[in-house]
């Protein structure tokens, strides 16, 4: 059986859609059960509506799913702009839904997987947890902290024949945070699919891979240049128009952070 949160938004039909032709038993949870039952029955899937903000929802997703060979922790709060915006309880929202829920539902579903010697985890991130940019360090946090938990996760779990992936996506037309904030980006900014997304996702499984980005070769390459030279790679940023993007994304997710 397969775990798949956040199956309400594009990102998520298009990965349930994948994991459906490969002959997946899915059960699909997200917050909107008129948008998930539709999306379950095309999949011949189970649909658990469920707000992962609340620990308790939490918990009743566990209980009602009991055990899963693969979990694909997809469900994410957008949470773009200076941190100056955010209020506590907007904060606490990324990081309950974007980190915690994950870690949470990754600790009770891989005790089974280990038991029975297989399984997976997939955290689907972003690049934003590889680099970070003007107003993204709240949503950076939470991504940043996913690949580090994932990461440290799957050395934990290597011997006991569970694996565990993360997927990072770059910039996706037709779906997610970017597309839903109606962000128009610079011309040089190319973008990816959902159901490229779901594509890395089924190969992070199939092969066992560590990481996967979703992403041109340039923001690949600025990624990984980042993590060596940060000062440098925010300078580039700011010059090439990041904080434009920056702004236009907060104010295109404000209504959306809860």
């Amino acid at each position: 059986m397969l775990l798949l949160t956040g199956a309400t938004g594009g990102i998520g039909h298009a990965i349930a859609r994948a994991a459906a032709r490969r002959g997946a038993r899915l059960v699909l949870t997200g917050r909107r059960a008129d948008v998930l039952e539709p999306l379950a029955a095309e999949v011949s899937g189970r649909a658990i509506a469920c707000d992962l903000s609340r620990p308790d929802e939490v918990t009743r997703l566990l209980d009602e799913v009991g055990n899963a060979d693969v979990l694909i922790a997809n469900a994410a709060l957008p949470a773009s702009g200076l941190l100056s915006s955010f209020s506590p309880e907007e904060i606490d929202g990324a990081l309950a839904v974007n980190l915690r829920a994950p870690m949470v539902l990754a600790r009770a579903l891989s005790a089974g997987m280990v038991a029975r010697g297989s399984g997976h985890l997939v955290f689907v991130s972003s690049m934003s947890g590889k680099t970070a940019s003007v107003g993204s360090s709240v949503y950076s946090a939470t991504k940043f902290g996913l690949r580090g938990f994932a990461l440290g996760l799957r050395e934990d779990l290597r011997e006991h024949g569970v694996g565990v992936s993360t997927v990072f996506p770059g910039f996706i037309s037709d779906a997610g945070m970017f597309h839903d904030a109606g962000v128009k980006l610079p011309g040089y900014v190319a973008t990816r699919t959902p159901e490229q997304v779901a594509d890395a996702v089924m190969h992070a499984i199939e092969r066992d891979r560590s990481e996967v980005d979703v992403a041109p070769l340039g923001l690949r390459v600025g990624a990984a240049a980042a993590g060596i030279v940060p000062e440098l790679a925010g300078k580039l940023q700011r010059r090439l128009g990041s904080d434009r993007v920056a702004e236009a994304m907060a104010e295109g997710q404000r209504d959306k952070r809860r």
